[in-house]
């Protein structure tokens, strides 16, 4: 059963560029307590889409629900069910951790027992107990990242919107607050996800959208999207160099695709359809034809390499254009 649905959506806007159609078309289904992963190049449309359905802007036309609440006709609705983190940690620096939380849910008009009550709750979830009567002006990337976050399921939300959680973080403080999404999307929570990491779409997310010029160009898992760029890639360095021109006929003869040579011609890669099997056979015929090799090995494409195929595009964060759009 999906929980976010959206169909045909458009936003258009004027700027001192032009006219930009942030979303030209989009449709966008996500079923309850997964992850859903949106990917794009710069200005596609990704922040332009949260914005819309978590009721922070209205679309021109199409249609949007949250748990089955009109995003346009009732809002305040969809605000009671949701949660969001934006690209940049929205919080009171001159405040506690505490503080910060405790306001949250004054704003949700939880009261100032249960506020204090959630917030206690939320440091300690967070592993911030240490740190949670501190102005957070003195946190660090990784702990304001974790208080905004928690900032966001105060109200114990179904669904969490997230986008570009993790931002400017150091590798540990990303991996962490990894762990933290995957831990709550395991209680039950559903999350949509904007990133610029791809590494992050294919830890977190079960499903990915591919959105290019406001509309949805490509959709699967991980695995179903890197398949459409061509399965797995055999790759080789030869131990000399003298031996590269052969190396690269046995592969060539073995391939289903464009061979690639780098390395001042020691290293050798090919697409193949079935890899495994057929590096077997490129190690036997290069054993066969006395080739000694630095290395061998099997690669899958990246989300990296399905990203370039599909948009043309490099994965990037998103650029003024968006930003200014959205």
């Amino acid at each position: 059963m999906s929980i976010i649905e959206a169909k045909g959506l458009t936003k258009t806007y004027s700027t001192r560029s032009g006219t930009v159609h942030a979303l030209a078309g989009l449709d966008l289904s996500v079923p309850e307590g997964t992850v859903k992963g949106l990917l794009g190049p710069n200005g596609a449309g990704k922040t332009t889409t949260v914005k819309v359905l978590n009721t922070l802007i209205k679309p021109d036309s199409g249609t949007a629900t949250v748990d089955s609440i009109d995003v346009v006709n009732d809002p305040q609705g969809v605000r009671r069910v949701i949660g969001a983190s934006g690209q940049y940690a929205a919080v009171d620096e001159n405040l506690t951790g505490l503080e910060n939380l405790e306001m949250v849910g004054r704003l949700y008009h939880l009261g100032i027992k249960r506020s204090r009550a959630r917030a206690k709750e939320l440091i300690e979830a967070f592993d911030l107990t240490a740190a949670g009567n501190r102005p957070v002006k003195g946190f660090s990337g990784g702990m304001r990242r974790r208080i905004d976050l928690a900032g966001a399921l105060v109200n114990r939300p179904r669904i969490l919107f997230l986008d570009e959680p993790t931002t400017g973080l150091d590798p540990a403080s990303r991996l962490g607050l990894w762990e933290t999404i995957s831990d709550l999307v395991r209680g039950g929570t559903t999350v949509l996800l904007t990133t610029q990491y791809l590494e992050e779409a294919d830890y977190l997310a079960d499903h990915i959208s591919v959105i290019d010029s406001g509309h949805v160009i490509a959709e699967g898992t991980s695995d179903e999207l890197k398949a459409q760029v061509g399965g797995h890639r055999v790759v080789v360095t030869v131990a000399d160099e003298g031996d590269s021109q052969q190396a690269q006929d046995i592969l060539r003869h073995h391939g289903a695709g464009k061979l690639s040579v780098s390395d001042g011609g020691r290293e050798i890669s090919v697409v193949v359809d079935q890899g495994p099997t057929t590096l077997q056979a490129v190690l036997s015929d290069l054993g066969n034809a006395q080739i000694r090799l630095h290395d061998a090995g099997m690669q899958r494409p990246t989300l990296d390499d399905v990203f370039l195929t599909l948009t043309g595009h490099k994965a990037a964060q998103d650029d003024d254009t968006e930003q200014e759009a959205s």
